[in-house]
């Protein structure tokens, strides 16, 4: 796959996960990530864990979800402020919430969702 074919899957999967189509992300990201080198492959894989995660909890699965949540964000947090165009420093504090909610027993809603920002 070229370079601009894996930027035009990289931008459709950031559409799938603005819209909720979290598991369509997944496997967006899954197929550039498959042949991906390092450090790309790592980022990408905390991209395909936090959309894995909230499609976990939108499934009701709320334990794999912070546990997918806290995986990706340990991998995302190396790669901030920005990345790949996109304000990665929000989409991780927006993660970092829901971890905390979720520890505390709360429930958001799937509409406080992180949405993912391209740099301005």
């Amino acid at each position: 796959m070229s370079h601009d074919a894996k930027d035009a899957r990289f931008q459709e999967g950031i559409g799938q996960f603005n819209r909720g189509q979290f598991f369509e992300a997944h496997e967006t990201w899954e197929e550039i990530w498959l042949a991906a080198q390092e450090p790309e492959r790592t980022f990408l894989q905390g991209m395909i864990q936090v959309a894995a995660a909230f499609h976990h909890y939108c499934r009701g699965n709320r334990v794999g979800a912070k546990s997918l949540l806290e995986a990706g964000l340990k991998k995302l947090n190396r790669f901030q402020p920005v990345h790949r165009g996109i304000q990665l420093d929000l989409l991780c504090s927006s993660v970092g919430e829901w971890i905390r909610g979720l520890s505390q027993g709360r429930s958001p809603q799937p509409a406080q969702r992180p949405l993912i920002q391209k740099v301005k």
